[in-house]
């Protein structure tokens, strides 16, 4: 196995970072349950995975919380303590998203014809593979320098599979002509929210290759 950033350092402080990572993969999978309940109109079951990934993104804050201040306490990696911090945030971000975005059906509660069922729900799958793509990346880049470039390229290719999907729906959207257009235009809005985790997954990927381009130098 290769040099990892956190190879040098406390077990504790790996731990705490694949607990955070956890919490990050687990968001994705309840914004996929709390999405399906809400198409199949399960409101309590949406309901349970809203206070779900209300309660993953607590911790997810918190361990984030605890990993930083450890990082300064100890004054551990000082070299890379910058990157690190970034990217953890940047992680946190995308937790924050797929929170945001159940909370959004929540509040707005759109109208999704049965016929656009099918796209919404692949839409999101490649947005959480995306971020899935990063977790893996984030995992290697602390353990395992060398392992990262294994996952880093699925981002843009989930990506890319969600702009796909994306421009198809948003079409079909716009065909509907028998639709107002208050009500299409609401629906191209979660179009974009959905489509939009897996651009920022990509961005963070792109970070992240920077980040382990100067660890190799």
């Amino acid at each position: 196995m290769g040099e990892g950033i956190l190879k040098k350092i406390q077990i504790g402080i790996e731990k705490q970072v694949d607990e955070f990572l956890d919490r990050v993969s687990e968001a994705g999978l309840q914004c996929k349950n709390g999405l399906d309940a809400y198409l199949k109109e399960n409101m309590e079951a949406f309901g349970m995975s809203l206070e779900s990934i209300r309660e993953t993104e607590h911790q997810g804050d918190v361990l984030r919380r605890t990993i930083e201040q450890e990082l300064y306490r100890k004054t551990l990696i000082p070299e890379s303590r910058g990157d690190v911090m970034e990217l953890l945030e940047d992680m946190d971000a995308l937790l924050d998203r797929f929170t945001g975005l159940i909370w959004q059906f929540e509040i707005e509660k759109p109208e999704i014809c049965s016929e656009f069922h099918d796209d919404f729900r692949e839409l999101l799958q490649y947005s959480v593979e995306a971020v899935e793509s990063d977790v893996l990346s984030c995992r290697a880049f602390f353990k395992d320098l060398h392992a990262v470039s294994n996952h880093i390229h699925k981002v843009s290719f989930w990506e890319k599979e969600s702009d796909k999907v994306s421009t198809r729906l948003q079409k079909a959207i716009f065909a509907r002509e028998d639709l107002r257009l208050s009500h299409r235009m609401h629906l191209r809005f979660f179009v974009k929210q959905v489509d939009r985790i897996a651009d920022e997954a990509e961005d963070v990927a792109d970070r992240l290759n920077i980040y382990v381009i100067k660890r190799m130098l």
